[in-house]
C-alpha cells in the first residue's frame, strides 16, 4: 500500500531533523511503504493492526498475554496483514472505527495505554502531533496522562467517513466531532478541506490552519525537451475515485477528434487487488477503441521512476470527484514542469490559483475533460508558460522547508 499522506509525513519529519528538532515519528497500524528513508526506523509500530482487529472482533482478545500481544505485533505478520487490508474498504469497517474514535471507552483501550507507557519513557514532549482525524479518539487519554498539547493533521478523513455502513456512519461523525473538541489546533491542507471539516466538525475556526503540503525536491527537475509526439499522463491510485475511467473517456475523445497528431497515454501509480479488475475493463475498452498500443501503463513503480514517468509527460490529469483535500500529485506534476487540468471540484480551483500551474475544466464530464486538455495541449505557448510558473510556485511556497516551518509555528502557537 502506498500512501501520499505517509509519503507526506515522513518528509515532514526528515526536514525537521534537518532544522535540528528532536521529533520521534510513531508508526500505528502496519509498517510503512515509502519512497525515501523510513524517519520511523527502529520504533515498535503501535496498534499492531492484527490485534487492533482481533480486540473488535473478539473483546476478550483485549486480555490476551503480553507474549500473545507481540507475536501478533511482528513486522512478519504485520507485513501479510498489510497485503490483506489492500483489499479492504470503509464500508467493512464500521464497528472497528468507532471503537477507535471512542479511544479509551473503545476496545483498543490496551493499545492507547501501552502507546502512553512507550511515550512517558522518553524526554519531555513538548506538543504530540496526530497524523490525521481518525485518531483524535486517543487524544483524550494522550492530554491526560502526558500534559501536552495535541495538534492534529487533517488529510482526507471524509471520504473514508462517509464510506462507512449508514449504520455507523453519522455515529462516528458525532462521536468524532465530540473528540475533537478537546484537540488544541488543526491543521488542514487546504482552505477548501478546513472549512469543510471546520463546518462538519462543528469546531471553533480560530483552532484551524491552513499549511499546503510541501515537496523534498531531491531529483525533481523539468524534462530538458518537450515530450514528442505530446503524452496524456495520469498518476494516483489506479481507481475510479481518482478519476482514471473518466481520463480514459477524455483520451478516447482526443483520439477520435485527432487535432493532436499521435497523442499518447501514460497510466502511472499504485495499483492494488482491489484496482485489478478496473484496469483490464479499462485496457479493454481501449482496445475496442483501437488506442491501446498508445497507451502505457506504469503500476506501483519506485521514487526514481516516478520521477522519470513525469519528465516523459506533456499534461497531468487526475479527475477525482469525491472532494480531494490537496493532491500530492499535484505537487509532484508541477515540480517536473508538467501543469495539469483538473475538474473544478474541492481544491484544485484553489491550487491552481496559487501556482498558475495548469486549467480548470468547465465540468466534470469526460468532454469538459477533453475540451481543457486540448486547448492547453494545442497551445505550447501557454502549457510551457504553465508549467514554468508551477515549478516556480513549488520551489518558493510548496517545498517541504516551507511547509515544516510552518507546521514549526503552529505548534509554537499552543505550546505553553
Amino acid at each position: 500500500m502506498y500512501c501520499g499522506n505517509c509519503f507526506r509525513d515522513n518528509a515532514l519529519v526528515a526536514e525537521f531533523r534537518r532544522q535540528g528538532h528532536d521529533v520521534l515519528m510513531i508508526p500505528l497500524y502496519l509498517p510503512m511503504t515509502l519512497e525515501d528513508e523510513d524517519q520511523a526506523s527502529g520504533i515498535p509500530v503501535f496498534f499492531s493492526g492484527v490485534n487492533v482487529y482481533l480486540e473488535q472482533k473478539v473483546p476478550i482478545l483485549g486480555k490476551m498475554p503480553g507474549w500473545l500481544h507481540t507475536r501478533l505485533a511482528s513486522p512478519t505478520l504485520l507485513k501479510w496483514a498489510g497485503r490483506r487490508a489492500a483489499k479492504t474498504r470503509s464500508s467493512e469497517l464500521g464497528d472497528l472505527t468507532l471503537s477507535m474514535v471512542n479511544g479509551e471507552e473503545g476496545r483498543q483501550v490496551r493499545e492507547i495505554t501501552e502507546l502512553v507507557g512507550y511515550l512517558r519513557k522518553h524526554q519531555q514532549t513538548d506538543v504530540i502531533a496526530l497524523s490525521n482525524a481518525l485518531l483524535a479518539g486517543m487524544a483524550r487519554m494522550l492530554k491526560r496522562e502526558l500534559n501536552v498539547p495535541i495538534v492534529c493533521m487533517l488529510q482526507g478523513e471524509d471520504t473514508f467517513l462517509d464510506g462507512l455502513p449508514e449504520s455507523h456512519r453519522q455515529r462516528t461523525w458525532n462521536a468524532l466531532a465530540e473528540r475533537c473538541q478537546e484537540i488544541d489546533l488543526f491543521i488542514a491542507p487546504s482552505r477548501y478541506f478546513g472549512e469543510l471539516m471546520t463546518r462538519r466538525l462543528k469546531l471553533n475556526p480560530e483552532k484551524m490552519r491552513v499549511v499546503y503540503n510541501g515537496l523534498n525536491l531531491e531529483g525533481w527537475r523539468p524534462a530538458a525537451n518537450a515530450p514528442n509526439p505530446p503524452v496524456l499522463g495520469f498518476f494516483a491510485r489506479m481507481c475510479k475515485e481518482k478519476g482514471l475511467d473518466t481520463l480514459v473517456e477524455a483520451y478516447i475523445l482526443l483520439k477520435k477528434r485527432n487535432r493532436i497528431a499521435q497523442l499518447k497515454l501514460h497510466v502511472g501509480g499504485a495499483m492494488g487487488p482491489n484496482d485489478e479488475a478496473l484496469v483490464s475493463d479499462l485496457k479493454l475498452r481501449l482496445q475496442g477503441t483501437g488506442v491501446l498500443g498508445d497507451v502505457t501503463f506504469f503500476s506501483n513503480i519506485s521514487k526514481e521512476q516516478k520521477q522519470q514517468f513525469f519528465r516523459r509527460i506533456s499534461v497531468l490529469s487526475v479527475p477525482a470527484l469525491y472532494g480531494e483535500a490537496f493532491g500530492l500529485y499535484l505537487l509532484e506534476a508541477w515540480a517536473a514542469g508538467v501543469p495539469v487540468v483538473q475538474p473544478p471540484v474541492a481544491s484544485f480551483p484553489e491550487l491552481i490559483q496559487a501556482t498558475g500551474g495548469g486549467a480548470i475544466a468547465n465540468g466534470t464530464s469526460p468532454e469538459a475533460l477533453a475540451d481543457s486538455i486540448e486547448a492547453l495541449l494545442l497551445n505550447e505557448p501557454a502549457r510551457v508558460a504553465a508549467g514554468q510558473s508551477a515549478r516556480r510556485a513549488v520551489m518558493e511556497q510548496f517545498t517541504a522547508r516551507h511547509m515544516s516551518l510552518s507546521i514549526i509555528e503552529a505548534f509554537r502557537a499552543v505550546i505553553p
